[in-house]
């Protein structure tokens, strides 16, 4: 199954089972024989399918390198991106060479990132192994890293070459990164899907998760192609993410996962939404329904008064004011501007 993304620099996105056998194939439909691939994966990921991948592009002629990060988010540091670029230099990377990111969202990221900025941008192709990043972090060309004081608050647009998703590396994902990747699954079901909410309460959304993966995708498409910089339509991408963020820096980006962080951030907006008179009464009770049904929190220990103090660097702010995503209905949403003085007596 391929999907072409028409932004810029347009790109598909093939979604196959077996697909990380192909993966030197598929590469030279977009790179230059014969050149040099670091091939960027962490320490949960690079023991499973990394030596698959590095023979598959080996097999296709291209010059293989590696360079493994510790896994987790904690690892997405302006640090990490720095030991990459040495990786990069020491091994003479042009700018006719490319990086595969082979992972989850933070490998992607970062990857990206380091592609983005190494000598001024170079290719790479997007390799996503965890269901998050199959739905969501692997399209549309945002990469970047932490700061202590937010998330995702360095980085660049930079699209990839291709993104290539093969449906079986999730057989071998944790039951815990498979309930963070639902998070932004029941997301595009609420923002702009009503049919997939449905099945998802309904509990049938799984039983073709090729079809699943391939519909979550065909959704941001349309987000992002016609809104790449993420200044306009593109926000309501962004629902659940606002509050969502905010928990995962009072967390010091551990303990709670950006899937669990975004569901709780998701009920939060609706219940903001409620009390706005924007979204319909009930709303927050039925997305509460579907996060439980999927093993994902709908609440956390952190006060209101916190959630909304930790907003303060939130990149769809604009001075004091956020720009939250609220629903309309389930599978319709808005932007609708609010200050956080405005917010903290809401709830």
């Amino acid at each position: 199954m391929k999907l072409h993304i028409q932004t810029a620099q347009p790109y598909s996105v093939t979604i196959a089972n077996g697909l990380l056998d192909q993966m030197g194939e598929l590469a030279l439909e977009t790179q230059k024989p014969g050149s040099r691939a670091m091939l960027i994966s962490e320490t949960n990921v690079y023991p499973l399918y990394g030596e698959r991948v590095k023979l598959s592009l080996e097999r296709a002629g291209f010059s293989v390198f590696s360079f493994v990060f510790p896994a987790g988010e904690p690892s997405k540091q302006i640090s990490t991106v720095c030991e990459m670029y040495r990786a990069l230099a020491e091994n003479d990377f042009t700018r006719t060479d490319f990086i595969v990111t082979l992972g989850g969202g933070v490998t992607g990221d970062m990857g990206g990132f380091a592609a983005a900025t190494y000598l001024r941008g170079i290719s790479f192709l997007q390799v996503p192994t965890t269901l998050l990043s199959q739905v969501d972090a692997s399209v549309g060309g945002k990469t970047g890293v932490d700061l202590p004081f937010g998330k995702n608050l360095v980085g660049a647009f930079h699209q990839p070459a291709a993104v290539l998703m093969d449906p079986e590396t999730l057989k071998t994902l944790p039951d815990h990164f498979f309930r963070d990747g639902m998070g932004e699954v029941i997301k595009y079901g609420c923002i702009s899907d009503r049919p997939l909410f449905e099945a998802l309460e309904a509990g049938s959304a799984l039983k073709d998760l090729e079809g699943l993966l391939a519909r979550c995708v065909d959704s941001k498409r349309s987000f992002v192609e016609e809104d790449t910089r993420d200044t306009g339509r593109r926000m309501i991408l962004n629902f659940g993410h606002t509050f969502g963020h905010a928990l995962e820096k009072l967390h010091g980006f551990q303990e709670l996962s950006h899937g669990e962080a975004v569901g709780i951030g998701m009920v939060l907006a609706c219940r903001v939404g409620e009390c706005l008179g924007v979204t319909p009464a009930g709303t927050a009770r039925r997305v509460s329904g579907v996060l439980e049904r999927y093993g994902l929190p709908i609440q956390d220990r952190f006060s209101w008064e916190e959630i909304v103090k930790a907003t303060a660097l939130d990149k769809k702010s604009d001075g004091s004011t956020l720009r939250l995503i609220l629903l309309t209905q389930i599978g319709e949403s808005v932007i609708y501007p609010i200050t956080r003085d405005q917010l903290r007596p809401l709830l």
